[in-house]
C-alpha cells in the first residue's frame, strides 16, 4: 500500500531519515515523542512536503505522479477537518456528495446520527471535542478509501469518545481486508487494541518496528540492583538505564529471563515503556 524507502529531509539541525512499509490490510501504529518526525514523514506520504532524497510511493506509485483518482483512495483525518466551523453535517454531507462518486448524503448523515452527532443542522463550531474527532474521522472513511491516515484521532477525548473512534475504525477495516490504516497516537492502550505493527521513531529515525502481539507478548521491564545488573547476560537486552535502586532494562525475551532468573524483578512491558526506555525518556 505504501513505501516510504530512506526518506530524507533536513530541517536546519533537524534530519529526517525514515524507511517504513504499510501493508495491504495492515493497521501500523507511528509512535514517538513529539518531535520525533511523525507529523513530517505523514506529511511526505500525503506528498504535503517534498524529500531531500529517498522515495515515497503509495499504490504503487511515487506520491508526486498520483492522479486525482488515485487521491481520492486516501482518507485524511488531521487536527483540523477541514471544513469551515460554520457549517454543519449536513453542509459536509452535501459537499462530500459532490466531491466524491459514491458518497451518499443520507447514508453520510446516517452514520454520524449513529455515533452522536444527531443534529444535522447544528454547526460545528459548536460540537463537543468527541463530536469534532467523530466527524473527522467520519469524513475520512466517507468515500471508501483504501488508505487511511489518522493523525492523534483520539487526543483529547474521554475512554468512551476514543472506544467509539477505535471502533469505527476497526470495523472499517473489517469491511474490506485489502484496507490499510495509519494511525499516531500519545495513548498507548489505543494503539495496543488497534493496531498490528508499531514503528517507533525518534530524532527522524526508526528505533524499532515490531509486531503489536510481539510487543505485548515478549517484551518486559526488567529491575535489577547493580549486582544483579552485573550478574545478567544482556544479549535480549534492548535498551538499560540507570536508576536510583541500579538498573531498569527493556528485553524482548522476557521468557529466557523468567526462565533462567526466576527470582527477577520483572513486568510485562507494553508500548509506553518502549517509548520511555527506547529513547532515554525518565
Amino acid at each position: 500500500m505504501v513505501s516510504v524507502s530512506n526518506l530524507t529531509k533536513q530541517y536546519g539541525d533537524y534530519r529526517l531519515n525514515i524507511s517504513m512499509e504499510i501493508p495491504n490490510g495492515r493497521i501500523v501504529g507511528l509512535v514517538g515523542k513529539n518531535g520525533a518526525g511523525k507529523s513530517t514523514t505523514i506529511k511526505a506520504i500525503l506528498g504535503l512536503i517534498k524529500a531531500d532524497s529517498g522515495s515515497v510511493t503509495v499504490f504503487g506509485k511515487d506520491v508526486a505522479s498520483l492522479t486525482g483518482d488515485d487521491k481520492r483512495r486516501i482518507g485524511v483525518a488531521l487536527s483540523d477537518s477541514g471544513f469551515s466551523s460554520y457549517l454543519s453535517a449536513g453542509d459536509v454531507a452535501k459537499i462530500l456528495a459532490k466531491m466524491y462518486p459514491g458518497v451518499n448524503e443520507k447514508d453520510f448523515l446516517n452514520k454520524c446520527h449513529r455515533y452522536g452527532l444527531t443534529d444535522p443542522n447544528k454547526q460545528i463550531k459548536n460540537y463537543s471535542t468527541g463530536m469534532k474527532a467523530k466527524l473527522r474521522v467520519l469524513i475520512a472513511l466517507s468515500h471508501n478509501a483504501d488508505l487511511l491516515i489518522m493523525d492523534e484521532p483520539t487526543a483529547g477525548l474521554d475512554i468512551e469518545a476514543r472506544n467509539e473512534i477505535l471502533d469505527i475504525l476497526r470495523g472499517y477495516l473489517s469491511e474490506n481486508e485489502n484496507r490499510s490504516i495509519l494511525i499516531t497516537s500519545h495513548i498507548a492502550t489505543d494503539l495496543e487494541g488497534l493496531c498490528d505493527e508499531i514503528y517507533l521513531i525518534h530524532n527522524g529515525e526508526v528505533l524499532l518496528h515490531e509486531e503489536t502481539d510481539v510487543i505485548l507478548s515478549d517484551y518486559a521491564v526488567i529491575k535489577v540492583d547493580e549486582e544483579g545488573y552485573e550478574a545478567l547476560d544482556k544479549r535480549y537486552i534492548l535498551k538499560s538505564h540507570r536508576e536510583s535502586y541500579g538498573y531498569r532494562c527493556l528485553t524482548n525475551e522476557r521468557g529466557f529471563y523468567r526462565e533462567n532468573y526466576p527470582g527477577l524483578t520483572m513486568e510485562k512491558g507494553g508500548i509506553d515503556d518502549l517509548i520511555l526506555l527506547m529513547t532515554g525518556e525518565k
